[in-house]
């Protein structure tokens, strides 16, 4: 559905995208993932014509578009601001872009994606009546009536507050399932990239590390810095280990209890090593009988270690 060839993007001081080459499928849930001034914003604009590319190409269902306006392709884009026109109902904002097309039969498509956002019987209210949540599916409902082959979304659940953001983010996944839209969506939060995507692709100074799937990516990182980004990680002779594969054992790597983190369902056991080194064990927190000071052992799997050139 998307194809981007050998893209970069070069702005006066620095070098934002270097030689970035990603496909993301049809229906696919598709993330773009890393810190801030990664580049993943500027492959988005990239690819919805608000930037150029310096070289490279970007490709939609099998037709060359980086020559394109934003208003010729095929894509749409959900802002982190959203952008609603507040003087407009719902109904108004999500037929606006119809309206302007000047397509036929705008009752009915905008009463379908209503239904599919689950915003039937509220096309009267106005955005400032809505909760953050209403107000992203409106947003949402804006790009889709326009039948885009791919919805660009930047950052769009930053806004919320975090109980808000785990609940949108699960009805945004459903959405994509059920209208088969592909996304392409650009997040610096880890666990929402873990628990949405089909596919991420980790970005770090204008560069993909790797592109894989959650688990993938996750459980057998290619680089030290995929590995460091997706999640806590110990780091003991040059080789990673996880907290989740660390235990406290009757024998292993001798180390002194330095703190113990309550994080509900489990505590991280914060120890020093011998060496001076620090690690991580998480336990269950019915076993989490732990005091600074006391001495512990750590062990783990070899078959769990990440190493990396």
């Amino acid at each position: 559905m998307l194809e981007l060839r050998s893209v970069s993007k070069e702005f006066a001081a620095h070098r934002a995208v270097a030689n970035v080459s990603l496909r993301v499928e049809r229906g696919e849930f598709f993330s773009l993932l890393g810190p801030s001034g990664c580049g993943k914003t500027t492959t988005l604009r990239m690819v919805a014509g608000f930037e150029s590319p310096t070289s490279g190409e970007v490709w939609l269902n099998g037709s060359r578009i980086d020559h394109l306006a934003p208003y010729e392709r095929n894509v749409n884009t959900v802002f982190q601001s959203y952008a609603l026109f507040p003087h407009l109902t719902v109904r108004g904002n999500v037929e606006f872009g119809l309206k302007r097309k000047r397509v036929n039969g705008i009752d009915k498509r905008v009463a379908k994606v209503l239904e599919q956002v689950r915003l039937s019987g509220k096309e009267s209210r106005l955005p400032s009546e809505l909760s953050g949540g209403e107000r992203q599916r409106v947003a949402l409902a804006r790009s889709l009536v326009l039948e885009p082959d791919v919805l660009l979304l930047d950052e769009p659940l930053s806004a919320l507050d975090p109980l808000l953001r785990k609940q949108v983010r699960a009805e945004l996944k459903d959405l994509q399932r059920r209208v088969g839209v592909a996304f392409l969506f650009v997040t610096h939060d880890q666990e929402e990239a873990l628990a949405m995507s089909d596919r991420i692709a980790v970005m770090n100074g204008g560069l993909v590390e790797q592109v894989g799937t959650p688990q993938e990516i996750y459980q057998r990182p290619r680089t030290r810095f995929v590995a460091s980004f997706l999640g806590a990680m110990n780091w003991v002779d040059g080789i990673g280990v996880r907290p989740e594969c660390t235990r406290i054992a009757r024998a292993g790597r001798r180390a002194t209890v330095k703190r113990c983190v309550f994080l509900g369902p489990v505590v991280h056991v914060e120890a020093r090593l011998e060496n001076g080194e620090t690690m991580t064990a998480q336990v269950a927190a019915g076993d989490a009988r732990f005091s600074e000071g006391d001495g512990v052992y750590l062990a783990w799997d070899a078959a769990d270690e990440l190493r990396f050139e």
